[in-house]
């Protein structure tokens, strides 16, 4: 075919080639595995997130209790709220330690065997956390805590990787939107396991936090029936007979050989590169601005405003003149309103792409921001006023789930190769729980100082945000990892280029 044909057609080729990516549907052995992943994964962290807020009087008074059996004393106001912010604080400890060992362990022993071997983390805090109460011995509280942030952070940085490079390249963003569905539906299982109905009752706490176990025992059983990531299997380890035999599970005989392609395709761009450890991805000058964008989205992600509100509802409902009786199950709504949008963010990804979804949840919480500080400044004016606040938060986290929550974990998986992901995932891990711990220690003292005017510092790290994304980041939907590297190589030329022309020249010639 004549050269000028082909320039004319290729790039109606290409796009019907994405149309009909776009036209896969997932068999249910992916369903299968993406669920056997996230129930003992990231739905972990989002039932221990929530589950300890139910307990809190009772655990108190268990604490109390067994400091005046041991030593024939009330334990002192100051004392007592020492104990309860360590074993609450004890979780995100545990998180950044896992977030800094998880990619390792992908690396050492798969993302599937390292999720896999993550449950036991899992399992000895609910035995400790369960025995607790029994043995009178609070510190195992504290044990427990920090296994089940071990187990958290091991799971947010590996889970996403698991789900990225299992899923087809036209269906990686609603794939990847499991991380924050399973977020999202544990917090809410683990407000509707602590309402009085339920678990809530002073004697079934120690029951209640031990029922973490059930999601390990659920993975533990169904997982191992789905393969490893097929990524892994041939870029890692050179098994290419393991990775076909894993596609074609988990993709199907006729779309095997498409996938297989796109990862041999990276495989022999990666030649002769090892995997890279965290620092050496800051010292690495091709992977800045991908870098940069995950430290600040993961930063943004944190001190938003979100955690915030689930840390501190009742105080956030009690300022939005909610009655204290019906603040639990305001909290439930929070939860079944981000846990649903969570889900629509999955249905609209490959829609609308990542980054119109990932901006538009910023703008659109930058806008609630602003809404929450003038209703609770009017508050005392009009009855109506305390239940527009409560409407400021609901909308606030349809917005968060409609687009950070979900796109996030996405783009730290897209934005990087085979060899530079598991590092990216441990510093986006650890800025994550550092942010995490920050916000739930500052958090307090900025509604002090600031009273009904403190959402407006999360404006202005949503407002920032957007910016920063309109600006920098790409789209990247319906892009294998490759093409992503490469775009993000030409914004950089384009910027190169726009500020010296001469080395627009010398860097075109090099090329």
């Amino acid at each position: 075919m004549p050269k000028e044909y082909v320039d004319e057609y290729e790039p109606l080729l290409v796009r019907g080639v994405k149309d009909k990516r776009r036209l896969k549907l997932p068999n249910k052995s992916l369903l299968l595995a993406v669920f056997a992943a996230c129930v003992g994964g990231t739905f972990q962290y989002g039932y221990n997130i929530s589950i300890i807020n139910a307990p809190t009087m009772y655990v108190q008074n268990f604490i109390n209790q067994t400091w005046m059996q041991r030593y024939q004393t009330n334990i002192s106001q100051g004392e007592l709220t020492l104990l309860w912010s360590t074993i609450v604080s004890m979780f995100t400890l545990g998180g950044l330690i896992g977030a800094s060992v998880g990619g390792t362990l992908s690396v050492k022993l798969g993302r599937r065997g390292t999720l896999l071997a993550n449950n036991a983390f899992s399992l000895t805090a609910a035995l400790l956390m369960g025995l607790s109460s029994t043995v009178g011995s609070f510190e195992l509280l504290v044990i427990g805590r920090l296994l089940s942030g071990m187990n958290a952070g091991i799971a947010l940085c590996v889970q996403p990787l698991y789900l990225g490079e299992i899923a087809p390249t036209a269906l990686r963003g609603a794939m990847g939107t499991g991380t924050s569905v399973f977020i999202t539906g544990g917090i809410l299982t683990g407000q509707v396991m602590g309402l009085k109905e339920i678990l809530g009752k002073e004697e079934y706490w120690p029951i209640l936090l031990s029922t973490t176990c059930i999601p390990a025992f659920l993975q533990l059983l169904i997982l191992p029936w789905f393969p490893e990531s097929p990524r892994y299997l041939l870029i890692d380890k050179g098994d290419e007979e393991g990775c076909k035999k894993a596609l074609r599970q988990l993709h199907g005989l006729a779309d095997s050989g498409d996938a297989l392609e796109d990862i041999e395709k990276e495989k022999n761009n990666l030649v002769g590169f090892q995997a890279k450890k965290p620092w050496e991805l800051f010292s690495d000058r091709s992977l800045r601005w991908q870098l940069l964008t995950i430290i600040l989205l993961n930063i943004a992600q944190q001190l938003n405003g979100i955690n915030a509100i689930y840390f501190y509802a009742d105080y956030v409902f009690r300022q939005s003149g909610i009655p204290m009786d019906k603040i639990p199950y305001a909290t439930v709504g929070t939860g079944a309103c981000e846990c649903i949008t969570a889900l629509t963010c999955g249905m609209l990804i490959e829609c609308l792409g990542r980054k119109v979804l990932i901006m538009g949840g910023y703008a659109l919480m930058s806008i609630c921001c602003v809404f929450f500080t003038l209703t609770l400044t009017f508050q005392n004016y009009s009855p109506v006023f305390p239940y527009l606040s409560m409407a400021c938060v609901f909308a606030f986290i349809l917005s968060f789930g409609l687009g950070p929550g979900g796109v996030t974990n996405i783009l730290t998986t897209e934005l990087f190769t085979q060899n530079a992901r598991p590092a990216a995932f441990m510093i986006a891990g650890s800025v994550n729980w550092l942010s995490f711990f920050l916000i739930s220690m500052v958090f307090p003292f900025i509604v002090i100082g600031l009273q009904q005017y403190c959402f407006l510092v999360f404006l202005a790290v949503c407002s920032l945000v957007v910016t920063y994304i309109f600006f920098v980041v790409p789209e990247t939907k319906n892009k294998t990892f490759v093409e992503i590297q490469n775009e993000f190589q030409s914004l950089k030329r384009n910027r190169f280029c726009s500020s010296d022309g001469a080395g627009t020249i010398l860097l075109s010639t090099s090329i």
